[in-house]
């Protein structure tokens, strides 16, 4: 398309336009931070060196003419941050709010602080953001709003058309999540509805074509209601290298790769991928050990994660000091969310974690599996944004021949008990015939509804119940552990059961040093802690004593807790307080130190995850007959093995392991839930 075509726009808020200006009310929070390698210019000239501008009027043109636009390009050509200030100076703000959702919290954060820099504003004004439990909009200012995709989709359920918005832009849509997924399939019944509402699906790889037919609503011999951009960015050549033979640890190997790029590669920070929060921190004290051992600060460790805190994620943005090499150990959030500014090497060990739904267990596996093809190639274009850049994969070239395509779509391959009941809550009835971008497997779906239906969430006709249901959709938590807070407020354990909903919203409060004394006393301190009644108890003995010494830092790092996991922990149960107290009516009430109380409470929410010792010496669920193993890390991981456990969630490593136990009598399964569990089945197990 060329630019010479194009014609004179209109405005939206000219007469030829259909006049329908609603208000835009908002509350969230966000700031934004996008790479572009001319720092040293004033704003507006970084903006016109960015990629995108050249497609500027291309982008307009296509949005006039088409409902939807997919726009394909590079992470950092500038799609995040230029396209809604290029519609807010175009006038589409005048129709209504320009949205943009993102697949993580840091983006929507650094995202809207960068558009308002550029517009010399603070975030809030113009550029307002919304994330969960944090909101920095102005109802009468905001005009541009950065969310989750999470906020988008419970805005739906006070305005299902959303009509206080006149563009949506779906960012980063290639991650494929189930919200991402959700989103876009509401999204086309709201543009069925809605005409004037335009669509912009922002992608980084190939995915483009079934974005266009997913959206592409036109009559019989009608024209196409959607049309796909492609950005070109400017990219530095890549050399890409591989090992000769296959490696037997790659964390290990990523340190190696690291200590040999700093020793005899020029200047340029190195940027490598594992797979979770573990192997960074474990893949970080081990950098840290070499840099103490050779008495040199030549080299800045830095960590990046989901759930690291948004004050320190920041830090990977900003430059070293001078003389000093920036390493970033992260999981796949830097694959696409985030540009860092500076990476000339990447570290790719070839492997990513993703969570795997199986039906006939009713269970979430977290599995480490390889990473596809399309995925590699994103991590690799993380280098060769300022120069010329070296990829390092830490497998052999035959094993990249052998590696998928494409990543599933976590539609595919999860537990869609949260999505089922959002859609019922938004009066979507026939689940099996709502249209997603990637249909989900039809067993999975029947396997959530069944769940629901056990925890009473829906009835026979797969109606929302009242209140139970209800309740359920409205918490932002998954379905069994808002159960089991609904059943608290009946049993009187309320505040116990908040605090450990908090502390499995974050990763391990346990501190685990690489080896030495340290490992020795932190074991000792985990102990300490640790209660026959299983993991979720201890998380509560270590949340309540943190409170009680004053949740400081001095605390935490006595007995080798994580200061910032345990910190995050009591921000959400004070969030999830406030929302019950301010909007649900649940009692908030102590049982005082039940214990019993609390497990039995438990089991009102996880009764689907219960598992008995088999006599063969290994646990088996009670439905399915699933083998399983108690995780190594468990406060139950002893020698006396309990008969029956309940559990919040199953890893996948060596064989299926379970994590977050507790430890329940075998009558509670049938007290409890009688209309899952019978007598006569549970004899059978024995």
């Amino acid at each position: 398309m060329s630019a010479s075509r194009i014609p004179k726009f209109l405005k939206p808020d000219d007469e030829s336009f259909a006049s329908e200006r609603d208000a835009a009310p908002a509350d969230d929070h966000v700031t934004s931070f996008v790479f572009n390698a001319h720092q040293s210019l004033n704003l507006a000239a970084q903006r016109e060196r960015l990629p995108i501008r050249a497609y500027r009027d291309q982008i307009l043109y296509c949005l006039e003419n088409y409902q939807t636009l997919v726009l394909v390009g590079e992470t950092g050509s500038g799609k995040s941050t230029q396209v809604p200030q290029y519609l807010y100076e175009f006038g589409w703000h005048t129709k209504g709010l320009i949205g943009i959702t993102e697949p993580r919290r840091i983006s929507a954060i650094t995202l809207a602080d960068r558009v308002a820099t550029e517009r010399g504003e603070l975030s809030g004004e113009t550029v307002g953001v919304s994330i969960r439990f944090i909101s920095k909009c102005d109802p009468a200012q905001t005009k541009i709003k950065y969310m989750t995709e999470g906020i988008l989709l419970r805005e739906m359920l006070a305005d299902p058309l959303l009509t206080q918005y006149a563009v949506i832009m779906v960012d980063e849509a290639h991650e494929r999540s189930t919200l991402t997924d959700t989103a876009l399939g509401l999204l086309k019944k709201i543009a069925r509805k809605r005409a004037n509402l335009k669509i912009i699906v922002s992608s980084a790889t190939v995915d483009a074509e079934l974005f266009r037919d997913f959206f592409n609503l036109k009559p019989k011999g009608g024209k196409d209601t959607a049309i796909i951009l492609t950005v070109e960015g400017r990219m530095y050549p890549q050399e890409i290298f591989y090992l000769a033979e296959p490696c037997p640890d790659y964390v290990k190997e990523t340190v190696n790769t690291v200590m040999k790029i700093h020793r005899s590669e020029p200047k340029g920070d190195v940027l490598a991928f594992l797979t979770g929060q573990e192997e960074v921190l474990r893949a970080v004290d081990l950098l840290k050990e070499h840099q103490d051992m050779s008495g040199k600060e030549d080299m800045q460790i830095l960590p990046m994660y989901g759930t690291l805190p948004n004050s320190d994620q920041l830090k990977v943005f900003f430059t070293a000091p001078k003389g000093v090499r920036k390493v970033v150990l992260a999981t796949n959030i830097a694959e696409t969310s985030v540009t860092i500014p500076g990476i000339v090497y990447v570290i790719d060990c070839g492997f990513v974690k993703l969570k795997w739904y199986s039906a006939d267990s009713t269970t979430d596996s977290l599995v480490v599996v390889p990473v596809s093809k399309a995925a590699a190639e994103q991590r690799a274009g993380r280098a060769g944004r300022i120069r010329s850049g070296k990829v390092y994969r830490l497998y052999t070239e035959s094993a990249w021949e052998k590696l998928p395509q494409h990543t599933p779509p976590e539609m595919r391959r999860s537990d869609l008990c949260s999505t089922v009941l959002f859609l019922k809550a938004l009066g979507i009835d026939n689940i099996l015939r709502f249209t997603f971008p990637s249909a989900p497997p039809a067993k999975n779906l029947l396997a959530c509804l069944e769940t629901l239906y056990a925890l009473e969430a829906l009835d026979a006709d797969g109606s929302l119940t009242s209140p139970v249901g209800y309740f359920l959709a409205e918490m932002s938590i998954p379905p069994m552990m808002a159960k089991m807070l609904y059943s608290a407020g009946e049993m009187g354990c309320s505040e116990e059961i908040l605090i450990i909903i908090a502390m499995l919203q974050v990763q391990s409060v346990f501190s685990k040093p690489a080896g030495g004394q340290a490992a020795i006393r932190a074991r000792i301190a985990k102990r300490n802690f640790e209660v026959a009644e299983g993991d979720l108890i201890t998380l509560l003995n270590v949340y309540c004593a943190f409170v009680e010494a004053g949740r400081t830092k001095e605390f935490c790092g006595r007995n080798f807790l994580i200061y910032r996991n345990l910190k995050r922990a009591h921000e959400i149960k004070c969030q999830l307080t406030s929302t019950l107290e301010r909007e649900l009516n649940i009692p908030l009430r102590s049982c005082q130190g039940n214990v019993e109380t609390i497990c039995r409470c438990v089991v009102a929410g996880f009764f689907p995850y219960a598992a008995y010792l088999h006599h063969s010496g290994v646990y088996r669920t009670v439905r399915g007959n699933t083998e399983l193993s108690i995780h190594p890390l468990s406060a139950l991981y002893t020698e006396q093995q309990p008969q029956w456990v309940v559990f919040c969630e199953l890893i996948h490593t060596t064989k299926l392991f379970m994590k977050d136990l507790t430890v329940i009598q075998q009558h509670w399964l049938t007290e409890i839930a009688p209309h899952y569990y019978h007598k006569v089945t549970v004899r059978d197990h024995i």
